[in-house]
């Protein structure tokens, strides 16, 4: 069995190359992408001339553009990098299908047994920079026995050798060239240690097998992947490289340490496992029916169809889920393909109410030549209530619900919308405010519930139709008029109820409600007319009456 191999991918500046390759104008000025930590914003991501210019990661907006002023910025984008990343993961599958993320910015892939196919692990690297190249990003791989390992050089390969020359050590020099020692002195003997990004431009380092020890020792402790408080610890005590660790005894470590350091050291040296998870591939639901000869009659479609869609709900019903949208894919003898697609009110694993929706658009398919394979998917699925084990009386309850709970307005939703459109179709549902214009939300049909409950007593009194408010032309009094015009009719009052004062929000200065308060009323014209009225008592804007709607 071939050993254990990892490729570690690091991408330093993903963020900032992600926006450069669909804006290539950036590359060519200092660029950073910008992360805010909710005081202030720090540098997430740059471009090589923001490196070369000095900037460095988690570096203040205000520190940057005063050494470097000419600084191009933008804001962060999570969403979008994590979107990317996993687009690279596909990418990188070409390689071996054990591929991994590791949010933000780098991917660790499994090629145990896969470098062969490239020629070697040398080959397979040059060829994942050739590849990187020409997507525009920037890489530095490592390749090792372990995960940790694999990680440690892709970000820390290449720095300088740890060995420490005669006569370099602070305390064995004469007091007077302490000062210049100080002043040269290197991370490996007081200094800080690199900083991640700050890497010599060597692309990738590869430990051969069974040496992770060798390769390791020179690195600083910073690329076992501890936690911050454990770096300062180590850096106060002198102990700056791996190799440093790997001769002190383990129960002093974890005593002093914890078990964190122990830990990452056990997997670096591959004395604990950390295997690579690869994400798990998105459920399809799809199946498909070949015919010998081709088939063009409507019947002969349906009859496929029948064929199909119970297979594709029992796949449906494995997973717990219901589609939400079927697409059946009609493939011709020509080599050309149509399409039909269809939207559900509700999600459904049940053929039966997918199968009219499919039959009413099939007037759509043009079979010139005949059709030699049909494709049925549900590309877009919802997760459906498991079944559960019950008693009689629960299962009994559970059977009368679901009776008494009929699909036919969703289906009704489904054919309508197979039409026009499910989002043409909305339902009205009460709202939280006294306002008028303010007291219902307008919801789409079929991704809301009826509302249940019944409706708020005051909204009872509500009129069908609500327009902004129109002048309407009367007496400037509260006293209700006996006669008005509205919309250039003269209307007679012959009944009138009310009034329902209403204020207006306090916290909000709405346009329509700068008139002040309200005195509504339902008035009936002898000419037929049902109006809601109102007076306003006047605010920003003078007193007067106004026509808010019309009773149906």
């Amino acid at each position: 069995m071939p050993k254990r191999r990892v490729l570690s991918l690091w991408f330093p500046r993903l963020g900032a190359e992600r926006l450069i390759r669909q804006d290539p104008m950036l590359a060519e000025r200092p660029f950073i992408v910008l992360r805010d930590t909710g005081q202030m914003q720090v540098i997430a991501s740059m471009n090589a001339h923001a490196q070369a210019a000095g900037l460095t990661h988690d570096q203040p907006l205000r520190d940057a553009q005063a050494m470097c002023p000419e600084v191009l910025t933008r804001l962060q984008n999570p969403r979008s990098e994590a979107l990317f990343l996993t687009s690279l993961r596909r990418w990188a599958g070409k390689f071996s299908p054990w591929v991994s993320e590791q949010a933000p910015n780098s991917l660790l892939i499994d090629i145990t047994g896969c470098a062969h196919l490239y020629g070697g692990e040398e080959p397979m690297l040059a060829k994942v920079q050739d590849d990187c190249v020409a997507l525009g990003l920037s890489v530095q791989a490592g390749v090792a026995d372990t995960v940790g390992a694999a990680w440690a050089l892709a970000r820390y390969a290449g720095q300088p050798g740890a060995q420490l020359r005669s006569g370099d050590a602070i305390d064995q020099e004469a007091r007077a060239t302490r000062s210049r020692a100080v002043k040269r002195r290197h991370w490996e003997r007081g200094g800080a240690a690199p900083r991640v990004g700050e890497l010599p431009a060597q692309s990738y380092r590869i430990a051969p097998p069974g040496q992770t020890y060798a390769a390791l020792s020179d690195l600083p402790v910073a690329a076992l992947r501890l936690s911050e408080d454990n770096k300062t610890q180590l850096l106060r005590l002198g102990i700056r490289k791996i190799g440093d660790l790997l001769g002190q005894p383990r129960a002093g470590l974890a005593r002093r340490f914890g078990r964190d350091l122990v830990m990452r050291l056990d997997q670096a040296m591959g004395h604990q496992p950390e295997p690579v998870s690869p994400a798990a591939p998105p459920p399809r639901f799809a199946v498909r029916l070949s015919f010998p000869e081709p088939i063009g009659l409507e019947e002969d479609v349906l009859a496929a169809l029948d064929r199909l869609l119970p297979r594709l709900c029992q796949r449906l019903k494995d997973k717990s889920q219901g589609a939400r949208v079927v697409r059946l894919q009609a493939f011709r003898t020509d080599h050309s393909m149509q399409e039909l697609e269809v939207g559900l009110a509700r999600a459904s694993d049940d053929p039966h109410r997918i199968r009219p929706l499919l039959a009413m658009k099939l007037g759509d398919l043009v079979s010139d030549y005949g059709f030699d394979l049909l494709r049925v998917e549900a590309p877009l699925t919802e997760h459906l209530s498991s079944r559960q084990m019950t008693g009689h009386a629960e299962a009994g309850r559970q059977v009368a619900d679901r009776l008494a709970r009929s699909t036919a307005m969703d289906d009704l939703l489904g054919r309508i919308g197979a039409r026009i459109g499910l989002e043409r179709i909305t339902r009205v549902h009460p709202a939280e405010s006294h306002i008028p214009e303010k007291s219902h939300s307008i919801l789409a049909a079929a991704w809301s519930e009826p509302f249940a409950e019944p409706w708020p007593d005051y909204q009872l009194d509500r009129p069908a139709l609500l327009w902004r408010p129109e002048p309407v032309t009367a007496p400037d009094t509260p006293a209700v008029p006996r006669g008005f015009r509205w919309r250039g009719r003269s209307l007679t009052l012959h009944h009138a109820r009310g009034p329902e004062r209403l204020a207006p929000e306090w916290w909000l200065d709405d346009p329509d409600w700068r008139s002040g308060t309200r005195d509504y009323w339902d008035i009936i014209c002898a000419e037929g007319d049902r109006l809601w009225l109102f007076y306003a008592h006047g605010g920003a804007i003078s007193s007067g009456w106004f026509c808010h709607g019309s009773f149906a």
